[in-house]
Formats: C-alpha cells, sequence, structure tokens
C-alpha cells in the first residue's frame, strides 16, 4: 500500500471518527466506576459526582472523547455537528462542573483515582484548549484550568515517591502518562512539571537495554511497555543521546527484516478486554512512526511496521460494539494527528 492510500485525517474523516463520542458523552449507562465510597453521599448517579464526565463508560474515556473533539474542531471549525460539538462542550466544561470533578479527587480517599492515564488525558485536554484560538476554547480553558492545575502538582508529589516505574500494557503505565504530561507542562512552561517528569524518566529508563519484546503483547494490553517508554525518551533525551539509548534499548527495530512487535489480534470485539489490542494497534502506530522520524536508522521498515499495525486495526475503530467505540476513536484522532503533538 502506498503511503497516499493509508488512512488520513480529512474532513470526511473527522467527521466520522466524531461521532462516536458524541453517541455516548450523555450517556449515564452503562458506567464503571474506580472511585472509593467514603460513605453514602457518593451513592447516586454518577452524573452528580462527575458532571463534566459522566458519559463514555468511564471517567477517561469521558476526558479524551471531550480532547478528540475539542483537537477536531480547530483542525476542521466547519466540520458536520460542529454547533452540536460546541454545546456540548459548553455544558460539560463549566465552571460549576469542574469544580464539582475537583472536590472528588481533592478528598483523601481518591487523591489517587484516575492515575495515571486519566490524569493525564485531562491535561492533554487542558493543552488543547490552551491552544485553541477561540473565544469559547478560552473560557473553557479557565474553567478546566484548576483540575488541571491540581493534577500537575500531584503529578510532582507522586513522582517524587515513585520508587519504581510501572511497565504495564494498560491505564496505569507510566511512560505514556508522561508522555502527555510532558507536553502539558512544555506548552504551558511548568517548570516543576518538567523537571519532576524530566528526573523520573532519566532515574527510572535510562540504563535499560534490551527491552523484553518477547513479552508483548499482553492479552489485555492497549499500550506497548517499550514503546511507550521509547516514546517518553524522544522527548526528554537531545537526539543524539536518544538515538544511542534507543538502539541499545529495542535493537531488533534496526534489523531487517525486523520480526518484533507484530500487530495484536482480536478475536472478540464485544468483549471490552480484548478489544484493547486494537487500541495497542494503534498507539503502536503513533510510536513506530515517532521511532521513524527520529531513530535515524531502518526508516523504512520501521514505518512499514507501523502501517502493518495501523490497518489491522483502524478500520476496525467503528467496530459496532459499544466495548471499542467509546474509546478507541481518540486513540485514532491522536494517531493521525501526533505529527502535531
Amino acid at each position: 500500500m502506498t503511503p497516499e492510500q493509508l488512512p488520513k485525517m480529512t474532513v470526511k474523516t473527522a467527521n466520522q471518527l466524531a461521532a462516536l463520542p458524541l453517541k455516548c458523552l450523555d450517556l449515564p449507562f452503562p458506567y464503571k466506576t474506580g472511585v472509593v465510597f467514603p460513605d453514602s453521599s457518593l451513592l447516586g448517579a454518577p452524573s452528580t459526582y462527575h458532571p463534566a464526565f459522566y458519559g463514555c463508560f468511564d471517567w477517561h474515556s469521558s476526558v479524551h472523547g471531550h480532547w478528540m473533539l475539542v483537537r477536531l474542531l480547530k483542525m476542521f471549525p466547519d466540520m458536520e455537528k460542529a454547533a452540536v460539538i460546541r454545546t456540548k462542550l459548553t455544558q460539560h466544561l463549566s465552571a460549576e462542573n469542574i469544580q464539582t470533578e475537583l472536590r472528588l479527587f481533592k478528598g483523601k480517599e481518591n487523591k489517587s483515582f484516575e492515575r495515571i492515564y486519566g490524569w493525564s488525558w485531562l491535561l492533554q485536554l487542558q493543552r488543547e484548549l490552551l491552544t485553541w484560538n477561540d473565544p469559547m476554547g478560552k473560557e473553557l480553558s479557565r474553567n478546566v484550568q484548576p483540575l488541571a492545575s491540581h493534577f500537575a502538582a500531584a503529578y510532582v508529589d507522586f513522582l517524587g515517591k515513585l520508587m519504581y516505574p510501572i511497565r504495564v500494557g494498560e491505564h496505569t503505565n507510566l511512560a505514556f502518562g508522561l508522555c502527555l504530561a510532558w507536553d502539558y507542562a512544555q506548552t504551558t512552561g511548568d517548570k516543576a512539571l518538567q523537571t519532576a517528569i524530566h528526573d523520573a524518566a532519566m532515574r527510572f529508563y535510562a540504563k535499560d537495554k534490551n527491552a523484553p519484546v518477547a513479552w508483548e503483547p499482553g492479552g489485555y494490553d492497549f499500550l506497548s511497555p517499550s514503546l511507550e517508554e521509547a516514546d517518553l525518551m524522544r522527548r526528554i533525551m537531545p537526539e543524539k543521546e536518544y538515538r544511542t539509548w534507543l538502539y541499545a534499548f529495542l535493537p531488533g527495530l534496526f534489523q531487517n527484516p525486523i520480526t518484533i512487535l507484530q500487530p495484536g489480534q482480536v478475536k472478540d470485539r464485544t468483549d471490552g478486554k480484548l478489544v484493547h489490542l486494537d487500541g495497542l494497534n494503534l498507539s503502536r502506530t503513533w510510536c513506530l512512526e515517532a521511532i521513524a522520524r527520529h531513530g535515524g536508522k531502518n526508516q523504512q521498515a520501521i514505518q512499514a511496521l507501523a502501517n502493518k499495525h495501523l490497518l489491522t486495526s483502524f478500520p476496525q475503530v467503528a467496530s459496532g460494539d459499544y466495548a471499542g467505540e467509546h474509546w478507541l476513536a481518540s486513540f485514532a484522532v491522536y494517531l493521525l494527528t501526533a505529527e502535531q503533538q
């Protein structure tokens, strides 16, 4: 397949992908909560304690559903349902709603709720709002900032206490979260957060060699521990230093043919855990594309492997089952716009 035949972010694609979060932003059930109930005050509909992010099955999926709609509006302000999207964003991301969300995270029982994945996507949402040259975007960024500031400070505190990296393929993967948080910190000039992330990344990953890629993927993975680490370190290290580190960390990507990290296979897209592997293929795509751009060697073969991942799962984003549809579109938007991240 030629590069011209690969999926690209066009207004048509944007309209198709935006339809997925639009179906669920206001859909309160089914819902998977992860909060700790300190007493009976939270025994009610999720919208009472998550008035901004109560749809799309869980908190973090709602957050990155909002992120992708903002990103698409920025790229295509005249896209279909632009007015509907603007209305929903304004309704959900009100100052009052964000303050209610913040109260939950400030409680001692839920201070680690949605750490690391949800925190990081909220920072990415705020980054998107802050860089949107639009009056509504400016208003919404002011509304969201208290929650973003809370997570930024919480990250600094957490990273100062974390003794070991979190090398998993799901929500608590540290490297992926730090990628999103780093981009927010750079955009906002948050030096404390930048320093905390830089120091943690160097402490946990700088000496890593020969990533155990034969162990990937895990059956529930939607993130690659090895590739997410590489995606983080390209942000942290100077290019020459990064390439030396990368060749030692993922030597199999710089051999021909590349036999490691082949696409994950999904046998049941109605299973919420098994469909994670479609997300894995999408997230691997953006990591591999970044390695192809910044790695300095074997670019064509690495890009071909990225394309293979993309074509395996991009056609499955709108599978027809809510298990994948409530979140996969965000991953598709992130990868199709990755060069702009």
